[in-house]
């Protein structure tokens, strides 16, 4: 059993690299001149493929020097998680595509709404006119901070006359 989760590991371990490699072949290809501030758009880029390569060739080495030490067990249950709930998946999922699909027509508030109210049934409340009102206030703060303090725009759908 060893020896397959170390040959697993080192794959995975190789496979990581590899992403970073390619990530930075990708970065090499952006425009690297700086604005104002003399960082231009590789700079993220960059980072995060360094990170990458970083990790993989520290998750190589600890795959080639005896295996991932102080690895969680393989039993969900062991590790204190939960069981997969498909019905709370459906509900989770079912608010983002919702909120995805009726963003433009409905607005930023009303959609947050319904994304709030669908997560909480997915994590077990049962109260759905609640949720909803509770979501209605967050989504109508979060709506007036990013557009009067942060000036930004997001949909105002039919509640603010868009």
């Amino acid at each position: 059993m060893r020896s397959r989760r170390s040959r697993q590991e080192t794959a995975f371990a190789f496979a990581v690299v590899a992403l970073g490699v390619g990530l930075a072949i990708g970065t090499a290809l952006l425009p690297s001149e700086g604005g104002y501030s003399g960082i231009g758009p590789s700079f993220m880029p960059a980072m995060v493929s360094a990170g990458t390569i970083i990790v993989g060739a520290w998750l190589a080495f600890e795959a080639l020097t005896g295996g991932w030490r102080n690895r969680s067990p393989e039993d969900p249950a062991a590790r204190g998680e939960h069981a997969f709930l498909p019905a709370a998946f459906a509900w989770v999922s079912a608010g983002l595509l919702a909120q995805m699909a009726l963003i433009g027509l409905a607005g930023f508030v009303l959609s947050s709404a319904l994304l709030f109210a669908c997560v909480a049934r997915g994590f077990g409340s049962r109260r759905a006119l609640r949720d909803a009102a509770i979501g209605l206030a967050l989504a109508l703060v979060v709506y007036f901070f990013f557009t009067r303090a942060l000036s930004v725009n997001l949909p105002a759908g039919r509640l603010f006359g868009g």
